[in-house]
């Protein structure tokens, strides 16, 4: 579906070129001189670089479909990574490139939400807290303060985070999947 470039507004996804991007910021630029134009910021959704795009008053652009499921990861298999569709029990296999962004925090059983752009699965989105096992850290020494009391963690999927010094291995953490970083016990 196409619609003028002057109703466009940010979080709309859009199609160019036969990619899907988000509208991250749009500015509506009347100048004195000229015709009016609208400057962009787009997100690429399958790359997730971010782009500055202008277009001309009066412009079409190409509204994008982007689907959402729900999927299961289930298990890795040396570079595939199996998941079920929550719907139809279907199971989909991804090349590791294609779970690139969220292979840190692949988890058995863990639900992921696919974007899926002319019925290609195009990014993995993660829930947005999960919990994960401590596998390997450094003992806390108490007293160790002269800097933050923090140390490096490794947890069950590989991940490294930075956690507080009396966290030990075997405990569950609380991870923020959008920056990486501990938020607590679990």
């Amino acid at each position: 579906m196409q619609i003028d470039i002057n109703q466009i507004k940010e979080g709309v996804a859009i199609e160019i070129e036969g990619e899907a991007y988000y509208v991250v910021n749009c500015e509506h630029v009347k100048p004195g001189k000229g015709s009016a134009f609208v400057r962009t910021k787009l997100k690429n959704i399958k790359a997730g670089n971010i782009i500055d795009k202008t277009f001309r008053s009066g412009d079409k652009i190409e509204l994008a479909f982007i689907e959402k499921k729900s999927l299961q990861f289930l298990y890795a298999s040396g570079d595939l990574y199996e998941f079920m569709e929550h719907e139809t029990y279907e199971q989909i296999s991804l090349h590791r490139d294609q779970v690139a962004g969220v292979i840190d925090y692949l988890k058995e059983n863990l639900d992921f939400t696919a974007l899926v752009h002319n019925n290609k699965i195009i990014a993995l989105e993660p829930p947005i807290f999960i919990d994960l096992k401590i596998v390997s850290t450094e003992p806390g020494v108490k007293g160790d303060t002269s800097k933050a009391a923090t140390k490096p963690a490794k947890t069950e999927t590989g991940l490294t985070i930075t956690v507080p010094i009396f966290i030990e291995e075997g405990d569950i953490v609380r991870i923020d999947t959008r920056t990486g970083q501990y938020v607590g016990r679990a």
